[in-house]
């Protein structure tokens, strides 16, 4: 499946955080600033050597916990077309907290390659309340808008949520991801944004699906890749590549490069 959207050996997937949206609670007016920043930053990392973008509406948190107003949809669907119009690399949307309709619906009408569902299987408890899995409607709707092109990126145990219930099996959620939920790649990320995931989660996760694409969702640093990586089959990184490994600042392309270089040398 990879090879389907991605030019390289364990792509590496650059998160743009799209600054607040309209409709959501930090939105300060000019959308202008909005989009030229996605755009300065699709360039940053392209010119750095990423693999792929993710756009999503980081900073509109506290987030929606079902869907989204429809002016962020909208603003969400304008950034995805601005970087798509600076840059040929594969793009994937995420729409938080888990708009996974509207995520599908961006990314058909702007051509884009795949999508990223944070809790695609199960019920997760997250600081939206407790929010359930959706997989039938969500693929039944791909079905509809024809775009069974666009592939699903499914989080196992999303960070900054935690499964409902007592004693859940990070491999039977992945199973249950790809197999019954219709997943096509899995993430595996640590507690929280910037938290790196535990190594033994990911290795129950490879040996559960050991043909499924893995990725890693959060947590990447020059001085780990090489670790992930003997397992993971690709990196999704945003803080990382941020100036001076702040989460607020924005895209910095020396950090892109250095970054995309100690990957280059794990593959």
């Amino acid at each position: 499946m990879l090879e389907t959207i991605f030019k390289s050996k364990k792509p590496v997937i650059g998160v743009i955080h799209l600054l607040p949206l309209p409709g959501s609670p930090r939105w300060m007016g000019d959308l202008e600033e909005v989009l030229l920043r996605a755009e300065q930053e699709a360039l940053a990392l392209a010119s750095g050597g990423i693999d792929s973008i993710i756009i999503e509406n980081f900073f509109d948190a506290p987030f929606a916990k079902d869907r989204v107003d429809v002016s962020t949809a909208c603003a969400l669907t304008l950034a995805v077309k601005r970087v798509s119009g600076v840059t040929n690399l594969p793009i994937g949307v995420n729409v938080l907290r888990n708009d996974a309709l509207t995520a599908l619906a961006i990314a058909t009408v702007c051509g884009a390659d795949y999508v990223r569902i944070n809790v695609l299987s199960g019920a997760m408890v997250t600081d939206q309340g407790i929010i359930e899995s959706d997989a039938r409607n969500v693929l039944m709707y791909r079905r509809q808008l024809m775009s069974d092109n666009i592939k699903i990126f499914a989080d196992v145990m999303v960070k900054h949520a935690y499964p409902l219930g007592e004693g859940t099996d990070i491999a039977l959620s992945a199973k249950d991801t790809m197999l019954r939920a219709g997943g096509d790649a899995l993430i595996v990320s640590g507690t929280g944004t910037g938290q790196t995931p535990d190594m033994n989660d990911l290795k129950k996760v490879r040996k559960a699906m050991p043909e499924a694409p893995i990725f890693i969702g959060s947590g990447s640093t020059q001085e780990n890749v090489k670790d992930l990586l003997s397992v993971a089959d690709g990196i999704i990184v945003g803080t990382t590549l941020k100036r001076r490994g702040q989460l607020e600042q924005p895209v910095d392309v020396d950090r892109v490069r250095d970054f995309v270089n100690a990957v280059k040398a794990a593959r």
